[in-house]
């Protein structure tokens, strides 16, 4: 079968692999039963994959099976960590350098990815395909078409993909969005999302041998970089586009999923996007902007707009939230408990609303509890939802990546008769020219084209769509190659 095929030839890439038993295709069944142990491999062992060994190791009855690292150093810190905490009733995990070695270890019920950008389609993909579910950290694609077979394969095997995207697992913001969708409030025109979370340069490195503790081979697996460079170890890939997605898709991706929450179900991807931004102050090497803003635009005309904003100064203000506009002139602030002002202004008063559905537990625990089920539809954000808000950073991104420069004013982008549009892009123009003090004209912005996109074909169209539409895929390395959908 293709299936078999794709992992043997996969599993077969790295030496380090071995003799491994390919198991058959199957689909994932509920853990035995619902008090039974579920056992957990976790890959990657940096920043978040510390978060996801402290939260399902809180989770009753769930064992960390295994931890994977392609870095010698973290493996071996994490085990003794874990080691120190073992105790009568709990085995200390395997440490695993390869994660493919889990992949057919029928022991092990679910891998919980904390990896790189670049990683996270292909293991979803590949974990599907052992039978085993997924908790992928955000986002789950590092690009549209990596995320479109990550969709096939979940739905293909049959196992939960539950999304690292916490505020699914919110009743309020859950409650708030069914009010929006049922009538009990006026219906949504913008969804707004910031990412302005403050953050600082990373200088610039050269180009070097990677250190002798790291497999550098499997921490680049799919992306295509010719040289090691210090920069992209263990934290900074975020800020490059071979391996990351810049903020938008990063801390953004929380907000950019809430806002594609509150837009209509009908609407599956927007119909036209665009971006511009720049990389203001810092003077270093990395690509993605430190600067933002974007909007996309549905086919029923809902929009959301997007603003990142994360070089500091003083005065600064941090605003990782979201915010929503109605059409009778309301606005909705607030992460639960909401405010709300009414048309024609006043203060904002506080807005009440029911708690919606959601598997209760959070993130760990509702996760848990669809694997034990054994039912993808438990997930509080499973891998559709995901696919969607993903999808609508990545389309930002690539108008970006497209985009001229032109001087750094505000009149870089035209709004025709859109002032609720001009006014956001405004009071950031203002915020990055008079607090962090780029001149007018004394920079750029990188001003990105209005793309056009095909939500069922996921492929852009019209004007740019041949330059746009090489981004919807990155080329690979060989052997860690993600498959097309027809290929899973």
């Amino acid at each position: 079968m293709r299936r078999t095929t794709t992992r043997r030839r996969f599993l077969a890439s790295s030496a380090a692999v071995g003799s491994l038993v390919l198991s058959s295709p199957r689909s994932r069944a509920a853990v035995r039963g619902a008090n039974d142990r579920v056992r957990i491999a976790v890959l990657g062992l940096n920043g978040r994959g510390k978060s996801h060994l402290e939260g399902f190791s809180e989770v009753d009855n769930v064992e960390i099976a295994a931890v994977v690292d392609p870095d010698a150093t973290v493996l071996g810190r994490t085990l003794e960590m874990l080691g120190r905490k073992a105790d009568k009733t709990t085995a200390a995990p395997a440490g695993v350098a390869d994660f493919r070695r889990v992949l057919d270890d029928k022991s092990i019920d679910a891998v919980s990815i904390a990896t790189p950008n670049h990683w996270h389609s292909l293991m979803t993909i590949l974990a599907a395909q052992a039978g085993k579910h997924v908790y992928v950290e955000k986002p789950l694609s590092h690009d549209i078409a990596e995320g479109r077979s990550a969709v096939a394969a979940a739905e293909k095997y049959g196992v939960v993909v539950q999304h690292g995207t916490q505020r699914r697992s919110d009743a309020n913001i859950a409650g708030l969005h069914e009010a929006l969708r049922n009538g009990s409030l006026p219906r949504l025109k913008i969804a707004y999302g910031y990412c302005c979370k403050p953050r600082e340069g990373i200088g610039c490195k050269p180009d070097g041998d990677p250190p002798t503790t790291l497999d550098w081979n499997l921490w680049k697996g799919p992306a295509v970089i010719e040289r090691y460079n210090p920069n992209l170890v263990p934290y900074n890939w975020h800020w490059f586009w071979k391996t990351g997605n810049g903020d938008i898709n990063n801390q953004g991706t929380h907000q950019l999923d809430v806002a594609s929450w509150a837009i209509d179900e009908d609407q599956i991807h927007p119909v036209r996007a665009m971006a511009l931004g720049g990389r203001f102050a810092w003077g270093d090497q990395g690509e993605t902007p430190n600067t933002m803003f974007a909007l996309a635009e549905y086919a029923n005309g809902q929009m959301v707009l997007f603003n990142v904003r994360n070089v500091k100064h003083d005065g600064y203000v941090k605003q990782v939230t979201n915010e929503y506009y109605l059409e009778d002139g309301s606005v909705i602030v607030g992460d639960g408990p909401f405010r709300i002002r009414r048309p024609g202004g006043g203060e904002f008063e506080p807005l009440e609303v029911a708690p919606g559905r959601v598997t209760p537990g959070g993130n760990w625990q509702s996760f848990v509890t669809a694997v034990r089920a054994g039912d993808p539809k438990l997930a509080n954000g499973g891998v559709r939802e995901a696919h969607r808000g993903c999808v609508l950073g990545h389309l930002m991104n690539d108008s970006y990546r497209l985009g001229v420069e032109m001087p750094f004013n505000e009149k870089a982008l035209r709004f025709g008769d859109r002032s609720d549009v001009a006014e956001h892009f405004l009071a950031l123009h203002a915020t990055i020219r008079d607090g962090v003090g780029i001149p007018e004209d004394g920079a750029s912005y990188r001003v990105g084209p209005m793309l056009t996109f095909d939500p069922a074909a996921e492929r852009f169209t019209g004007e740019h769509a041949d330059e746009a539409n090489r981004l919807l895929k990155d080329p690979h390395n060989p052997g860690f190659e993600v498959p097309s959908p027809d290929r899973i």
